[in-house]
């Protein structure tokens, strides 16, 4: 089949992987630079990744001499033991900000100023108030797209990509498929930078049995580090990034930050706020805390369900909150409103845990760079503000240290087999499993062993059944254009999930991440260290960072 396939070879300086905000960041510094550059990506520039949805605040220190309003508090918050983080990476995330804010305001995103000219700045997990609110923020990622297009970033819209190309050791380039229609890519370029999206979606269930039915982009599957794995890259905290968030019930949309920052209650069966017991910040604690609290609460028995009460909150916040900010981040929220009724001036609004995501980080230097020749990691931080500025500064190392392609020859068998296993999956297999059923086996495995609370045992057992599932990766049928691209995001996920529930059971503690160890549960001074992983011929190979 694969013979039969058209192929489009291409060559560009920097490739950059991914057209969300991290990407499109690179490409902004890159363009700036004067590099002649490429952004891929299996969606469409104007709509891919988280920011696609919209956005209801950036993250910003701007030194305006209000409290903790400095990049030495940033860094001062950020920078701890397991973070995986250097200072110099804070200080640069604090550096590319207030650029970022001009940047994107000059593009007509629509922050919110107060009467005296100020940022309406609000609080969010646990961290200074720091968020500029933003109005329409549905509107971002077309404005950020057409000034990259604008400024001659070359864009390949619809390409999945599925290996790296690497050559004597230093990455060469990439190749993957039009999920459109079929067409294989092949890209050759001097450097690359991985911007795929700092989560790993569709991993665990969601009360309402809708895996797309996620707070982040369930198009993100892990592709970040099955990728970076597969080349060579070692691969850090994918045992402690692993996060869940509250939801409005039955939307799974996120939008807590803006509500638990304006001073909002969580309220459990019996009535009770409950927070208090679990953080001294209470509501606008760090997430993974509200997650332990409400989890807590609901083993033993005092929900559901569970509310948010705002009705005690000034009405003129209600309304920006329900009005402006929550449809900023996802332009249907009103319609989820008004088909549930929600009103937040009226009632307060039932809320559930969300999915578990597993992610993690590639090892990244003070320049961005991986641990490989030529690969570089655009998403070093969370967050709309994280994302982009890791990406811009990323892009800026990559354009520094620019070289000429290496080209790829040489690789034409690695080239050849990879288009095969592109389309493997439409063909017809007797023993084949349908792509549907190959992901929900994943979600069913991962949603029982790896839940909020786990034990060596368990997570043994999900690992032998993980591997069990890996033996049917070469046997997954799709039966269009559609399912194949499902299938490749598929086989990401189980990587993705294989490595953080591998990592998991190395970390032998409680109280770094958003789950529990029955067997260990205590947080221990020994596991204050970064845990890595990363290829051998053996399989996975795992070692504690100094």
């Amino acid at each position: 089949m694969s013979a039969a396939r058209n192929t489009v070879n291409l060559e560009t300086d920097l490739l950059i992987l991914g057209s969300g905000a991290a990407g499109c960041g690179a490409a902004l510094a890159a363009r700036e630079a004067g590099v002649r550059t490429l952004v891929g990506d299996k969606g469409k520039l104007e709509s891919s990744g988280c920011l696609g949805g919209g956005n209801d605040h950036f993250m910003a220190v701007l030194g305006t001499g209000e409290p903790d309003d400095t990049v030495d508090d940033l860094v001062k918050y950020y920078l701890k033991p397991c973070s995986g983080f250097t200072e110099h990476m804070l200080r640069e995330w604090g550096r590319a900000m207030p650029y970022m804010v001009s940047f994107l305001e000059g593009l007509g995103v629509r922050f919110i100023h107060r009467a005296d000219g100020s940022y309406l700045r609000t609080t969010g997990r646990g961290e200074p108030a720091w968020h500029i609110n933003i109005a329409e923020g549905q509107r971002i990622k077309r404005l950020v797209a057409a000034c990259l297009r604008g400024r001659g970033a070359d864009v390949l819209d619809h390409v999945m990509i599925t290996r790296l190309l690497v050559r004597d050791g230093r990455v060469a380039g990439a190749m993957g498929y039009c999920v459109l229609d079929g067409t294989c890519y092949v890209i050759s370029a001097a450097s690359v930078i991985l911007a795929l999206g700092n989560s790993c979606n569709r991993a665990t269930a969601n009360s309402t049995g809708n895996p797309y039915n996620t707070w982040h982009s369930p198009f993100d599957t892990g592709s970040q580090y099955a990728l970076a794995y597969e080349a060579g890259a070692a691969i850090i905290n994918m045992d402690l990034k692993q996060q869940a968030t509250l939801v409005p019930k039955g939307f799974g949309c996120a939008g807590m930050n803006g509500i638990n920052g304006s001073g909002a209650h969580e309220l459990n069966a019996l009535g009770e706020r409950f927070m208090p017991k679990y953080h001294p910040q209470m509501e606008n604690c760090p997430r993974q805390f509200q997650i332990g609290g409400t989890y807590q609460e609901q083993i033993e028995g005092n929900g559901p369900p569970f509310v948010m009460e705002m009705r005690h909150i000034d009405p003129e916040l209600l309304r920006h909150l329900q009005y402006v900010l929550m449809p900023g981040d996802k332009a249907t929220f009103l319609d989820y409103c008004e088909q549930r009724g929600v009103d937040f001036a009226r009632a307060p609004m039932e809320v559930e845990i969300g999915e578990i995501e597993f992610s993690g980080m590639l090892a990244t230097d003070d320049a961005f760079r991986s641990t490989v020749p030529g690969l570089y990691n655009g998403c070093v931080f969370y967050t709309f503000s994280g994302s982009m500025c890791s990406g811009y500064l990323a892009g800026e190392s990559a354009s520094r240290e620019m070289g000429r392609a290496a080209g790829l020859s040489g690789l034409e068998e690695e080239i050849a087999a990879e288009c095969e296993r592109i389309f493997r999956p439409l063909e017809e297999q007797e023993d084949g499993i349908s792509q549907k059923m190959f992901e929900s086996s994943i979600r069913q495995v991962m949603s029982y062993y790896m839940g909020f609370v786990r034990n060596e045992k368990g997570i043994d057992v999900a690992l032998e059944r993980l591997g069990f599932l890996a033996g049917y990766e070469d046997r997954i049928q799709a039966g269009n254009m559609h399912e194949l691209m499902m299938a490749h995001e598929a086989v990401h996920l189980l990587k993705s999930c294989r490595l953080s529930t591998l990592c998991t059971r190395e970390r032998r503690e409680s109280g770094r991440s958003i789950y529990r160890r029955s067997d260990y549960p205590e947080k221990s001074p020994e596991y204050e260290k970064v845990l890595a992983v990363s290829k051998s011929a053996d399989g996975p190979s795992l070692f504690w960072m100094k």
